[in-house]
């Protein structure tokens, strides 16, 4: 899971590139962040569908 810091740096990021853009440093850490945050939210949510059990 990722730390609540990291989260807060994708959002600051993210206010920041619609306000006044980003540099090529920002750009780059965006969108590994980004990468890091997709990949923790597949694991998970494939987890979870994981130990769905259907009963009829």
């Amino acid at each position: 899971m990722l730390s609540k810091e990291k989260i807060n740096r994708i959002n600051e990021l993210a206010k920041k590139s619609k306000s006044q853009g980003l540099s090529s440093e920002e750009k780059t850490e965006q969108k590994k962040l980004r990468e890091e945050y997709l990949k923790n939210f597949r694991k998970s949510f494939k987890g979870q569908l994981d130990s769905i059990e259907i009963v009829d």
